[in-house]
């Protein structure tokens, strides 16, 4: 085998890797040394910015093979026929922390995934948890703020967390996810994943549907105690990295089953609870799962930096047969996603490899900016309407169309019959076992009887109370005893 030439980012073969040209032995250095100025400078500028929220994350490729036939809810031509492959990216991370922060915390996991249609690139950005802390984007940064480090104290702080807690009632159901059995994942093989949100699909006949997307792991659910994950941070802080790289490096491909439930749109307005709110789930006996189909990881990328902190997702990326819905956090997600990946990657993202569409045609009246790969031929016109056969229009909407009615404004959500905040964090409660309150009254308890203040324990304790009456009762005794210790 021949050996390899090293060369410059030019292309002209290196000399020397070992030793800058200096002026004579031992003399300093000379700025004419190319090679050497290019390996510096390139040096400086080899990170971008992380991701604000979900920096810290694993990836791999796969496929989505189709295994029931859903064509009566939705278009989408990827999941059209059964026995159907795409293509498939999938990212999973941790929120809260850095890029250096450990895997095995608590803290949900993103999980995202980016499907390679041959309609163009559909994007599913959700958790592990069917649910989430806020309802409103509008709250989105502060409530990041509150569980990031403290700007003066450098350091996550309970007081900011529980504090923000105490003052957002809606995100007590989320915190006995949270702060439950599966609060920790032992790995990212074996978590659920949700699309958290409602989205909405619409059929050949233009008639449209409500969905929600459950992945269920078909390795089975595995999770941490509180005591488990601290000793596997001590042992190896890329435990969900390394444990996922090699499952894939074995042939032990990770796999999940998605299932959706459908609600028929015309249900929607009077259901008895706000089924665009997404602090809250459908009970599944209001609306059953029904199989999709099956999601398979069987390749590791080449590169880390390039596939996986690279990868963009942005849930306005869709196809024919699937678009939003009313959901308020989803319409500020549909913004914030698209416009993070603009200022960490640059407006020409979607043309990196690990973003680019696989199986359609890119056509459109972009040229320029940083890192513009696009050019078209020397014909090709970069405004439209033209007179030179340009791409144009198709004139068919992605998704039925939402009637909206009403004054422009600030509102709440409209009120359901049942809403409210607390209801199904004391279903979730109540579904418990003895030893899994236990852990989840510890886990609350270690935290919340950190806060110096008060008025904000007690501000958490009646949210728990208006939960399920056993499960405030329990908080506050242990809250109580930790503080009295």
């Amino acid at each position: 085998m021949s050996q390899r030439v090293l060369t410059t980012e030019s292309g002209a073969p290196v000399a020397d890797n070992q030793n800058s040209a200096t002026a004579g032995a031992g003399g300093p250095l000379l700025v004419q040394d190319q090679h050497l100025l290019e390996k510096l400078a390139r040096f400086n500028r080899e990170r971008i910015p992380e991701r604000v929220v979900h920096a810290r994350g694993s990836g791999a490729y796969g496929y989505f093979e189709v295994t029931d036939d859903v064509t009566g809810f939705t278009r989408a031509d990827f999941l059209s026929e059964v026995g159907r492959r795409t293509e498939t990216f999938v990212r999973f991370s941790t929120v809260a922390d850095s890029l250096g922060g450990a895997d095995a915390v608590r803290d949900p996991r993103g999980f995202a995934l980016k499907f390679y249609t041959n309609e163009g690139n559909y994007d599913l950005v959700g958790n592990n948890t069917p649910v989430f802390f806020i309802k409103d984007p509008l709250k989105f940064p502060d409530f990041i703020h509150s569980q990031k480090r403290d700007p003066f104290t450098g350091r996550q702080e309970p007081d900011n967390v529980w504090d923000f807690w105490a003052n957002s009632p809606e995100s007590t159901h989320q915190i006995t996810w949270l702060m439950g059995d599966r609060g920790i994942p032992a790995s990212y093989r074996h978590m659920n994943g949700f699309g958290s949100h409602t989205y909405q699909w619409t059929n050949a006949k233009g008639e449209a549907f409500f969905v929600k997307y459950h992945f269920r792991t078909n390795q089975g659910v595995r999770s941490l105690s509180t005591e488990q994950g601290a000793e596997q941070v001590g042992k190896d802080a890329n435990s969900h990295q390394t444990d996922l790289l090699q499952a894939i490096e074995r042939g032990v491909n990770p796999s999940w089953t998605l299932h959706v439930q459908v609600m028929p749109a015309a249900e929607a307005a009077d259901y008895r609870f706000n089924p665009f709110d997404v602090t809250k789930v459908w009970p599944h006996a209001d609306h059953p799962l029904q199989r999709v189909g099956r999601l398979v990881l069987d390749r590791n990328p080449d590169n880390v930096f390039a596939e996986v902190e690279q990868a963009a997702f942005s849930p306005n990326n869709f196809v024919p047969g699937i678009g939003p819905s009313p959901d308020k956090m989803l319409q500020g997600r549909l913004f914030a996603y698209a416009d993070a990946q603009r200022y960490r990657l640059g407006i020409n993202h979607t043309q990196l490899p690990v973003n680019a569409p696989r199986a359609a045609v890119v056509d459109h009246y972009g040229r320029d900016g940083l890192h513009a790969t696009r050019y078209g031929s020397r014909q090709d016109k970069n405004y439209e309407p033209n007179s030179y056969a340009g791409p144009a229009q198709t004139g068919q909407a992605l998704a039925a169309p939402v009637a909206v009615h009403g004054w422009t404004g600030t509102h709440e959500a409209p009120a359901h019959a049942k809403d409210d905040d607390f209801f199904q964090a004391g279903e979730l409660y109540r579904l418990m076992s003895a030893d899994e309150k236990d852990r989840l009254v510890a886990n609350i308890a270690g935290g919340l009887s950190q806060v110096t203040r008060d008025d904000v324990i007690e501000k958490n304790l009646a949210h728990f109370h208006a939960a399920d009456a056993d499960y405030g009762r329990r908080v506050e005794e242990a809250v109580r005893a930790l503080r009295e210790d």
